[in-house]
């Protein structure tokens, strides 16, 4: 018998990781674009993500409209636990993208478009990461709703979460420029990318080490049996990706970087799902609890497979078309 809540949970971890990988490295970009010099290396940069970043944030949108129609109570319960950073969040995409579109359309306020787009890039990033981390150290529910204060999800662990999904963006974001961008900018992003690799590592490190104490089911799923044979590969997996990582930095292969980042990523996503699987809201709300009708799931389903074959189409042919390298005037 098919478990729709199993497939519908699976849309959703699929959206959510497209979304992290396609509009990572473009926020990844809006985190280092003060790094780059005023000018040329900033336009190529903007154009190396113009064709395509609007369109990234579709997934988002995917996402989170799943969760609300598929699992209804588990919208109920983390939007008003976790309303200032996912309200932050919305924001700073919205300045993100209102100053990339402002920046070519007014030259002569361009340096505070500059700022609004890495200051919506920082912000939604790191509201992000925690909202990750409020999710991880878990969520306070009273019956079928949310029973904690207004301030739960701000902790030390959620501004590690913060702080290591910038990193970690900001290395989507070199890996993309050292791939799509050649000269100085591509030289600039390979330096970044250097450092970046370190500060990504020591937050996986980090975030792993503290995250199987925030709960004791994290810690049984992690070293119980059959959890501990996963575990037990992925730091070596991770090892393994980070050296490849580092030495592709200085290859000639422009794309590796950026491939080994997304293994990375994978890596990470795949340590959150053993830790938290089979729940959607961790320790408390399963997403068996959680799930609509299963008529309801029917008719979203039903949607969902005529329009993501069809957003996955329109993406895979928006990068086929922009494959090449780019410059100050666009791809070529």
């Amino acid at each position: 018998m098919i478990d729709l809540t199993i497939i519908w949970a699976a849309i959703i971890a699929f959206a959510v990781a497209a979304y992290v990988v396609m509009d990572g490295f473009d926020l990844g970009i809006g985190i280092l674009f003060p790094t780059f010099r005023v000018g040329g290396e900033r336009d190529r940069a903007m154009n190396s993500i113009a064709p395509v970043w609007d369109g990234n944030e579709t997934w988002l949108v995917l996402g989170g409209g799943g969760l609300m129609a598929a699992f209804p109570l588990a919208y109920a319960i983390v939007l008003p636990a976790l309303y200032a950073p996912l309200i932050a969040m919305l924001l700073g995409l919205v300045f993100r993208g209102v100053a990339f579109e402002f920046r070519w359309r007014d030259p002569g306020h361009r340096r505070f478009w500059d700022i609004a787009f890495c200051g919506g890039s920082v912000v939604a990033t790191f509201a992000q990461g925690i909202t990750l981390g409020a999710l991880l150290q878990g969520i306070h529910v009273e019956g079928r709703a949310y029973g904690g204060g207004w301030w739960d999800w701000l902790t030390p662990f959620t501004l590690l979460t913060g702080v290591s999904l910038m990193s970690g963006y900001a290395l989507l974001g070199a890996g993309w420029l050292i791939w799509k961008t050649d000269g100085p900018t591509q030289a600039h992003a390979r330096k970044h990318a250097r450092m970046l690799t370190i500060a990504l590592v020591g937050a996986i490190v980090a975030v792993s080490t503290a995250t199987p104490f925030l709960d004791a089911s994290y810690y049984q799923r992690w070293f119980g049996w059959p959890g501990v044979l996963a575990a037990a590969q992925m730091p070596l997996l991770v090892a393994i990706a980070a050296f490849i990582l580092w030495r592709s930095i200085d290859l000639g292969r422009d794309w590796l970087p950026f491939a080994m980042t997304l293994i990375l990523f994978g890596l990470s996503m795949a340590g959150l799902a053993i830790s938290i699987w089979p729940d959607v809201i961790p320790g408390r709300v399963s997403i068996w609890d959680a799930a609509a009708p299963e008529r309801s799931q029917v008719f979203m389903l039903i949607g969902a497979g005529l329009l993501v074959p069809v957003i996955l189409a329109y993406t895979a042919w928006a990068y086929w078309v922009f494959r090449g390298k780019v410059d100050e005037t666009g791809y070529h």
